[in-house]
């Protein structure tokens, strides 16, 4: 039979291990539960591409967005994963294409002076639905950390409009100072290639549409097609 010192000496080894085991099962647990779910807010600057000729931006093209991305991980470090999210996201573009809804169809030109206007604004809203690829140095206990995401970016206009406001004594013969009017011409759904990167809160975000700002066939006055896409840079805020 084995002594009593032995036998004490076995069940504090099994305790000792039992802890051990217990406590890592638990940390191990802890770390294979954790999500970089995440509200975002952002802001940025758009840029027009492949425009019509002759076509410049005037004042700031701004965009806001926020919402919240689900995080999904895929593998057991869990520093690579899936986002998917819900937000949405205001736009304005600022040039000299002129909208017009005085006839049947909204016709398009070219303002060639800005001495005739002072704004002249596209606008969006819409609800986005932001798809991505997560990499991130995070840990279950570190919240501060690199993060690289990459993925696409699906959206529904749901309102968009043009805006122009006139200066006084234009030779435009307009009496209106202000035109403003809902476009239906605003593509309704947009989708493009996203990239953030950056160190804990703050990160650059960028975005360029696959598909064009306008719907298909929409020509300047002069027959050029509007085919203009949007590239936007600025920066994003992710908070857990």
């Amino acid at each position: 039979m084995l002594g009593s010192s032995r036998i004490l000496r076995v069940v504090v080894f099994f305790s000792a291990a039992f802890a051990s085991y217990a406590q890592f099962g638990e940390s191990d647990e802890s770390s294979l539960r954790y999500f970089e779910d995440q509200f975002y807010i952002g802001t940025g600057i758009n840029f027009l591409t492949d425009r019509p000729e002759n076509v410049v931006q005037n004042s700031l093209s701004y965009n806001l967005q926020l919402g919240f991305i689900k995080d999904i991980p895929i593998n057991r470090a869990r520093n690579f994963g899936l986002g998917l999210g819900l937000g949405y996201a205001i736009n304005s573009y600022y040039s000299n294409i002129r909208a017009d809804n005085s006839g049947a169809e909204i016709a398009y030109s070219i303002l060639d002076s800005e001495d005739d206007f002072r704004r002249n604004k596209l606008a969006t809203h819409a609800i986005e639905m932001p798809l991505e690829l997560r990499w991130r140095t995070s840990t279950a206990t570190d919240y501060k950390f690199w993060r690289i995401y990459g993925g696409l970016r699906f959206a529904y206009v749901f309102s968009g409009s043009s805006k122009l406001v006139l200066e006084e004594g234009n030779s435009l013969n307009i009496e209106d100072d202000v035109i403003r009017f809902s476009n239906s011409d605003i593509r309704d759904f947009q989708y493009g290639l996203t990239l953030s990167f950056g160190y804990n809160t703050f990160n650059i975000h960028s975005y360029y549409s696959l598909n064009p700002l306008l719907n298909d066939g929409i020509v300047l006055d002069n027959g050029e097609t509007i085919d203009a896409r949007v590239f936007r840079i600025g920066i994003i805020f992710y908070i857990l």
